[in-house]
């Protein structure tokens, strides 16, 4: 196989930006584009020039014109989405969080392993350069006593809730809150880095809708701890970092790695910093084709436990703060 062709379902702002970076990818081909009504895909899939463009899942699912799709619907349809494709033989990258829960999650990883497909969440950080480079320098600060990560972005969907109209970001219907939309740029590397904490304290700011706000993590491991931070209706501009008892690694943005730094011991800074695409949604294009073409149903970065692991993490998580969504009656 030369080109993997690949679906899309979602026809927002992220799949255009998962399209400009897969793009540079030479054995990515766009094939076809799934939107809830056939003029919009069909809107859509002309911008790239594609001719597939289908309003049902199903027939999209069955189509001999995709070896693959990327799910970037709200998250409440991540599970039954990917389900219908992967029991269609089709391997799936889906948008983070890449369930509601984690029982959609299990239910997921099963049709995956029956259907012999990869199934790989698409978040994009822990798969750049700079998250490599964070993995690869982790041992020159010695024993680690903390991570902190902060991800606090005040969205423009809060003004429109404030008004009245309450968005899919803000909708426990879509399973959105901050957690979900944000929060989770903060836990998945924490798992990647230092696996399952043995404890879950957490806080939220409940909006009337019933999702968070915004929201707070302490996780206990071992010998260390983690703080987290997010939030949808606050800005921040502190940097992430990892405390060891040599130095620290200080990261500009977790959710998207720019600028890496070790600061040893008595105050000399090592630039850990790496070239970067700046359509960076290619490096977690490249790894699903890669892992396509090797015949591989799971990423060692992005991987299912992983998922798993983060999963159970917000599901945890949203129990305390009492977050619940419909998907969780299901």
């Amino acid at each position: 196989m030369l080109l993997v062709r690949f679906g899309v379902v979602g026809t927002n702002w992220i799949t255009e930006e998962f399209i400009k970076g897969a793009s540079h990818h030479s054995d990515f081909r766009l094939a076809a584009v799934y939107s809830r009504t056939v003029e919009r895909a069909a809107e859509f899939a002309g911008k790239y020039g594609v001719d597939a463009a289908f309003a049902d899942l199903e027939e999209m699912a069955k189509s001999a014109v995709i070896d693959a799709v990327y799910i970037a619907s709200p998250n409440s349809l991540h599970a039954r989405q990917a389900i219908i494709f992967m029991k269609n033989g089709k391997h799936v990258l889906c948008e983070k969080a890449i369930a509601a829960n984690g029982r959609e999650l299990e239910e997921m990883a099963r049709t995956a392993e029956k259907h012999g497909v990869l199934l790989m969440e698409a978040m994009k950080s822990t798969l750049l350069p700079n998250f490599k480079a964070i993995q690869d320098n982790l041992d020159k600060i010695g024993t680690i006593r903390r991570y902190f990560a902060s991800f606090c972005q005040y969205s423009s969907r809060y003004d429109a809730y404030k008004n009245g109209v309450i968005l899919n970001a803000f909708n426990p219907e879509f399973a959105g809150g901050s957690l979900m939309d944000i929060g989770i740029y903060c836990v998945y590397p924490l798992v990647i880095l230092f696996g399952e904490p043995d404890t879950v304290q957490a806080n939220g700011y409940l909006l009337e809708s019933g999702v968070d706000g915004e929201g707070s993590l302490l996780l206990k491991y071992g010998g260390m701890d983690a703080v987290i931070m997010f939030s949808k209706i606050t800005d921040s501009s502190l940097p992430s970092e990892i405390h060891g008892e040599k130095g620290n690694i200080r990261i500009d943005r977790i959710s998207n790695p720019q600028k890496v730094e070790l600061i040893h011991r008595g105050g000399r800074t090592e630039e850990l910093t790496r070239e970067q695409m700046a359509d960076n949604m290619y490096y977690e294009a490249e790894e699903f084709i890669r892992l396509i073409k090797e015949g591989k149903t799971e990423s060692s970065n992005n991987s299912l436990e992983n998922s798993r692991i983060t999963m159970k993490i917000l599901d945890e998580a949203r129990r305390q703060m009492g977050v619940t969504f419909l998907n969780d009656q299901e």
